[in-house]
């Protein structure tokens, strides 16, 4: 059975499109959910600060000025 040489590099550009397809859609995307307008919950605040209370954190706690 004859194989052209048209076969080869056809099977050949098939597998570098298959391995570029495959290692271009492995990449991660990292979605950042505080955009701004939503506010960090008091507990995350606290682990941020690295204080042991939430209290200063919470929206009901705060002195108003």
């Amino acid at each position: 059975m004859k194989t052209s040489k048209y076969t080869k590099v056809a099977v050949i550009i098939m597998v570098i499109l298959f391995v570029v397809i495959s290692v271009v859609s492995c990449s991660t995307h990292v979605q950042n959910s505080n955009n701004g307008n939503q506010k960090i919950p008091p507990g995350q605040a606290k682990k941020m600060s690295g204080s042991k209370s939430a209290k200063a954190y919470a929206p009901g706690q705060q002195k108003k000025k």
